[in-house]
């Protein structure tokens, strides 16, 4: 993941890409999902592959968060927003903290999860960082049964900075559960524009395959339906508990 200049030089311009205040609807989301899961509120909570920070802002107000990423570079623009935060570097795959939380959550950063042993990797860190009876919640951009691919643009600015970017997917049959988006960021810097082009290579895998993961982990795991403005409809959301015995 550390590879892509988005995640890594190009780091600075995150928030300038996709802004916090995007994620105010799907946040509330992922805290009902995960409370109504946990039968009540939550306390500590892990976050994998937390980014730039952006559903930690809006999440931090309800749990105690503890942020983790494959890439400084994000976890220095995570620590800008969210100062009050514990954040660590760590692959998600190999992860060991020594401690459990009330619950697991892992957003967009799934989709980079490249092979089945990939995710029963990441499914055994999930697992081995919950309380017995605590819930998690993984979010991938697509499963196979979902994905259509297509365009998507849009960027903010920021007084004399700004981004705009384009993403176009045309892999309609990922039959080996992979997806290259061919990405373009326009990146202002006052009168200077500058135009950086690359692939992201992610995954849309099936959702068996995603819940063979869990439980194959020790979990019970079970799909909800994400009801986002935003999100096409039949769009899931993959919901797991640890037994609490």
């Amino acid at each position: 993941m550390t590879d892509l200049r988005l995640y890594a030089d190009l780091a600075g311009w995150f928030h300038l890409l996709t802004h916090p205040d995007d994620y105010a609807e799907e946040a509330a989301i992922f805290r009902q999902v995960l409370e109504a899961a946990a039968g009540g509120p939550l306390g500590d909570v892990l976050e994998l592959g937390s980014g730039g920070g952006n559903n930690a802002s809006h999440l931090k107000a309800h749990w105690r968060l503890t942020l983790t990423d494959l890439s400084e570079e994000m976890l220095e623009i995570s620590r800008g927003l969210n100062p009050e935060l514990e954040h660590h570097q760590g692959d998600m795959r190999s992860l060991r903290l020594g401690r459990t939380f009330d619950a697991v959550f892992l957003h967009d950063a799934a989709a980079y999860l490249l092979t089945p042993d990939d995710l029963a990797a990441t499914a055994r860190t999930i697992a081995a960082h919950l309380r017995p009876g605590g819930v998690a919640l993984a979010v991938p951009d697509d499963t196979l049964e979902t994905f259509d691919g297509g365009t998507d643009d849009g960027g903010h600015d920021d007084g004399d900075r700004g981004v705009r970017y384009l993403s176009w997917c045309f892999d309609a049959a990922p039959v080996d559960h992979r997806v290259t988006t061919h990405y373009v960021y326009l990146l202002r810097d006052g009168d200077a524009v500058t135009t950086v082009r690359e692939d992201h290579v992610t995954t849309a895998f099936p959702t068996q395959l995603w819940l063979d993961a869990l439980t194959g982990a020790g979990l019970e795991a079970w799909t909800e339906p994400f009801p986002h403005s935003e999100v096409e409809e039949g769009a899931i959301l993959f919901v797991a508990r640890k037994p609490a015995g």
